[in-house]
């Protein structure tokens, strides 16, 4: 197993993780009350912002590690995620571009791909079998849920059929991340993260594909897409240490 950090790039990145908990979550508990959403915006992407300092702390950190690339492309995933948010909020001149939020976190997932297909040949855990099964089955599921959220019932536009080879590049982290951890299960987190970033993408879609609404929508969305990103970021942990944020312990 590769080496420990030292003492403060651990302590650093155990404060980022509190302060990124305490922006996402306290935002929430405390934020204004509201049918729809109770996280204020600032709360919102500068909790991804600690997420993306996190992600190149990591890179640091790691330099002189045999991670030091699986974590580059993690780094790198976590900062087109946050520029995603960018769009996304409307934080951008020309304000909410949904096909550019789109772009840009599809970016992101084309490098958390990348990683993780490298680390796992670096590691030998690329059981062809296991790994083209597990992208099938997320696939499959990728592309149902596509076509029940998004495109069931519609008036198809450009939106709805960029949707569907999103849903697909979405459900191709979750299928290489669920063929790394089939094969060494401290990457079980790194599945979970994946997962919940395109459970969270599918509730914004229903939203804003088909008008769907409930209480607290937009906290939901956030508290499944704030903690999958997190749980990928942190999955350097995992690669260093062997277990998932074990730099708390």
């Amino acid at each position: 197993m590769i080496a420990s950090l030292q003492p403060l790039p651990r302590i650093s990145l155990t404060l980022l993780l509190l302060l990124w908990a305490a922006l996402l979550f306290g935002g929430f508990l405390f934020g204004p009350s509201d049918t729809s959403q109770r996280m204020p915006q600032w709360a919102r992407l500068a909790s991804s912002a600690m997420l993306v300092i996190a992600g190149w702390s990591w890179f640091a950190a790691t330099r002189n590690s045999e991670a030091n690339n699986f974590v580059l492309w993690l780094a790198i995933g976590m900062s087109f995620g946050f520029l995603g948010d960018l769009f996304m909020a409307g934080a951008l001149p020309g304000g909410r571009n949904v096909l550019g939020g789109m772009a840009t976190f599809g970016l992101g997932h084309v490098a958390y791909i990348i990683g993780i297909w490298r680390y796992a040949n670096q590691m030998g855990l690329n059981a062809g079998t296991t790994r083209w099964g597990s992208l099938i089955v997320w696939w499959i599921i990728g592309a149902l849920a596509w076509y029940f959220v998004v495109y069931r019932g519609q008036q198809p536009t450009t939106l709805h059929q960029a949707a569907l080879p999103y849903a697909l590049l979405l459900a191709s982290t979750a299928g290489m991340a669920t063929g790394l951890a089939l094969q060494q299960s401290q990457f079980i987190w790194l599945t979970i993260g994946a997962a919940l970033f395109l459970t969270s993408d599918l509730i914004l879609a229903a939203q804003l594909f088909n008008g769907t609404t409930f209480f607290l929508i937009g906290d939901v969305i956030w508290l499944t897409y704030g903690p999958g990103q997190m749980m990928i970021v942190y999955s350097a942990a995992t690669a260093v240490y062997g277990r998932f944020l074990s730099i708390l312990f």
